[in-house]
């Protein structure tokens, strides 16, 4: 009767084509007429189950502030760290955040400095259980974490494809913002590919959605119920919301997930350049007609881009096709290839284009921190040496010991923070990823030498590889 009042037909029975129209109207996701808003009931009752609270605590004291600052960010730059609930003022203090459950299996998607420094983290889901998660990797470069919890069958968020979102459209945050749960809040992308100070390797999706401290690490969605983005900063001189927030393009963060589950580190890719911007006048003095592109202002030497014979002065326009409109556009896309790929850089030089092709190193520093041992059941952290490190050192390859577990085979055998692992099982070790492969190969339960250098003079210890470890 309905379909015939609002729709009415020459018959008694509504149309079939209008009963076709109207199913597939109350199926379609959320969207919005010229001059309406859009509806987001649906999305939040359909994707609501996949958001997750995060609590954490951490066993040194850590002082709340209500501006959310972090060492290294500007100070109109706030990540959501630090909305500290204190729970005993002398030794503990809690902390909030949300997350998004990525599979049924339990892996959960948050924020790198939600998890940071945490001595306990507890996942309560949206049907109010609360079960305590494991670190599985966390990548503070990108400030994504991967988390786990024992638990099946849990309604998982479908991924979007960051890549295909234009300023204007329409997105949703739900999350708990200072401890509010299933908050959720709605705005628009305002710009994307946004950089920001110390973030060199995330094109921020920009937008004007409100978030607060205790959104961090929380989904964002858009009309379609698919997670474009996690929640990471917002833009504050108070340490609330005023206007500007920035999230991290799932794209990005499932990458960054997958290796952590996979390799349990983090490797980028590494050109060996400085660059810069160029403004007009800069533009003007090298031949081209608009400042865009990013200006090399010095090649390391040894580096991928010495090798490829880059220059200080060359302009890098392109980076496999894709157009380098600022400096800041660079760097993640180099992050992203795979070491010993090849990439083709369309620069300027001398008045006109000409394509170069480079071989993409790895990153060289510290790798990326991890809760399990890089080194797997060994029960020891490590991180990779800069050549700077090894002449400090006094050392031609090697790893850094960052931590040892104790009770395991490394601390068993006598190896110690600071430590630098030469050789294991007479194979010399130049970077994290050679000890995880030398230690998997070894024959399980047998006992191998591993070459240290303490305090500048080299020892031998005795270590028990442990026995394989399925599942």
């Amino acid at each position: 009767m309905y379909l015939q009042q609002r729709f009415p037909t020459r018959g008694s029975v509504a149309s079939p084509l209008i009963v076709a129209l109207v199913c597939m109207l109350a199926a379609a996701p959320a969207f919005a007429a010229p001059g309406q808003m859009p509806d987001f009931e649906q999305l939040v009752e359909n994707q609501s189950r996949a958001v997750v609270n995060i609590h954490t605590e951490r066993s040194a004291a850590i002082t709340p502030t209500s501006e959310g600052s972090a060492p290294g960010i500007p100070e109109f730059l706030r990540r959501f760290r630090d909305f500290q609930v204190p729970r005993d003022q002398r030794e503990r203090s809690g902390g909030l955040g949300s997350g998004v459950i990525a599979s049924s299996d339990g892996y959960i998607l948050t924020n790198a400095h939600v998890v940071d420094g945490a001595t306990k983290i507890v996942v309560q889901l949206h049907d109010q259980r609360e079960l305590e998660a494991t670190l599985v990797g966390s990548d503070p470069e990108t400030d994504i974490a991967l988390l786990k919890i024992a638990a099946t069958d849990l309604p998982a968020a479908k991924f979007g494809d960051s890549d295909r979102l234009k300023v204007g459209q329409w997105v949703l945050a739900i999350g708990a913002p200072f401890g509010l749960n299933q908050t959720a809040t709605q705005g628009i992308v305002s710009a994307v590919s946004r950089s920001l100070p110390n973030d060199n390797y995330v094109p921020f999706i920009q937008t004007d959605v409100a978030v607060n401290p205790g959104n961090s690490g929380g989904p964002l969605f858009n009309l379609d119920g698919e997670v474009i983005g996690i929640n990471s900063q917002i833009f504050s001189r108070t340490g609330g919301y005023m206007g500007l927030s920035f999230a991290i393009p799932i794209n990005l963060a499932t990458h960054i997930a997958d290796e952590l589950k996979t390799e349990g580190r983090i490797t980028r890719g590494w050109l060996g350049i400085t660059i810069q911007d160029l403004d007009q006048a800069l533009a003007d003095s090298f031949g081209l007609k608009t400042p865009k592109g990013a200006l090399i202002s010095s090649v390391s030497p040894n580096s991928p881009a010495a090798a490829a014979k880059l220059q200080a002065g060359d302009v890098i326009i392109a980076y496999n096709d894709q157009a380098i409109a600022r400096s800041a556009t660079l760097p993640p896309l180099v992050a992203a290839s795979s070491a010993r790929s090849s990439s083709v850089l369309k620069i300027w030089r001398d008045g006109k284009a000409r394509d170069v092709t480079v071989e993409i190193g790895v990153l060289p520093g510290k790798s990326v921190a991890v809760a399990q041992p890089a080194s797997g059941p060994l029960g020891v952290v490590v991180s990779d040496l800069t050549p700077r490190d090894r002449a400090s050192v006094g050392v031609d390859n090697g790893v850094h010991v960052d931590d040892v577990e104790a009770g395991k085979p490394a601390a068993d055998a006598g190896v110690r923070a600071n430590d630098i692992i030469v050789a294991f099982n007479h194979q010399p070790v130049d970077n994290v990823a050679e000890l995880v492969e030398l230690s998997r190969s070894a024959a399980p339960g047998s006992t191998v030498p591993v070459l240290v250098q303490r305090d500048r003079q080299i020892r031998f210890l005795a270590m028990k590889v442990p026995p394989r470890v399925t599942g």
